[in-house]
């Protein structure tokens, strides 16, 4: 069987490299070939890239569009392999602007679609429930309000919740800094590290006391790319590099830290089954602001507030 992957965003890749192990392991196929979008979990676990993730992982409605023709022509280069070889299903997970046109061209040559992890419609632009509706052959989503939304909606659809919840809880605590620390998580994307570090190294150098500071830094980012962003925000503030750390693991530092400031997402998952305290921040640009609030129907943005129906942590 051959198997068309797209994820776009560190959190698809992590999710859709769990998928394909589990794929592995759980059907009696044996002859399974999975190609596509992807970042390097999913390479790891034997998805052949034909476009990189971190090439369209793009965040706001303005830097969506300047980046626009870069992407058009990675998904132009997607169809190009998906009609030299054409695959048995298509698996999209997440990546609504991307994956919901590539669920359009996959429905056009007679290929099932199978979205995994819901584009978030219920909280803006639900016009695309028809797109849904038209292209997609299953919906499974990691939430169960999200279940609900599709079944009002006709959509074949199965609730089987969220990856993380089934993660083990994190006994190996990071433990390479002497005094305790505040992780800082400013994102997975290029884009969202250079709106949020500076601000966050900004409002660490202010708390009292001797802490250090780890970041996490994702798969789909360098960490010399990171180390010189660092570097170049604590010059500015006046600051050393002494106090700060990198690991490639999120979960062991958000489980050891004293308190997290991290940008909305994924993290904001892994950071509430760490149990620690800790706070949601998300900049984007003034011009995606000013339209984005105007578009998004929602009283809290950080998806663990969502989750619980209430302000549990703070958004800036």
């Amino acid at each position: 069987m051959r198997i068309l992957m797209s994820a776009g965003e560190a959190s698809g890749d992590m999710y859709g490299s769990q998928l394909i192990h589990s794929l592995r392991k759980n059907t009696p196929l044996t002859d399974m070939k999975f190609f596509g979008l992807c970042g390097p979990a999913m390479k790891a676990a034997g998805c052949d890239v034909t476009i990189k993730s971190e090439d369209v992982a793009v965040v706001g409605l303005v830097e969506v569009i300047r980046h626009l023709p870069g992407i058009r022509k990675r998904f132009h280069w997607l169809l190009d392999e998906v009609d030299r070889i054409p695959p048995d299903i298509a698996v999209l997970i997440d990546f609504p602007d991307f994956n919901l046109r590539l669920a359009k061209e996959m429905h056009s040559r007679n290929i099932p679609v199978i979205y995994f992890i819901s584009p978030q419609l219920w909280a803006w632009r639900k016009g695309r429930i028809k797109q849904i509706q038209k292209y997609v052959r299953k919906m499974i989503v990691i939430f169960p309000f999200e279940e609900k939304f599709y079944k009002q909606h006709g959509v074949d659809v199965s609730y089987v919740g969220h990856p993380l919840a089934d993660a083990p809880v994190e006994t190996r605590m990071y433990s390479e800094t002497p005094n305790p620390y505040i992780a800082l998580l400013p994102g997975s994307r290029k884009q969202e590290v250079e709106r949020h570090l500076a601000i966050m190294l900004e409002a660490a150098y202010k708390i009292p006391g001797e802490f250090n500071f780890v970041i996490p830094v994702a798969s789909t980012l360098d960490k010399k790319w990171m180390e010189a962003m660092v570097l170049e925000c604590t010059e500015r503030l006046g600051e050393d590099t002494g106090r700060i750390r990198y690991t490639e693991s999120a979960s062991d530092v958000l489980a050891g830290a004293r308190a997290s400031i991290v940008a909305s997402g994924t993290a904001t998952v892994e950071a509430a089954l760490a149990g620690k305290p800790f706070i949601v921040v998300y900049r984007v640009s003034s011009i995606s602001y000013a339209i984005g609030k105007h578009l998004v129907d929602l009283p809290h943005y950080a998806m663990v507030n969502l989750i619980a129906s209430e302000r549990v942590v703070p958004e800036l």
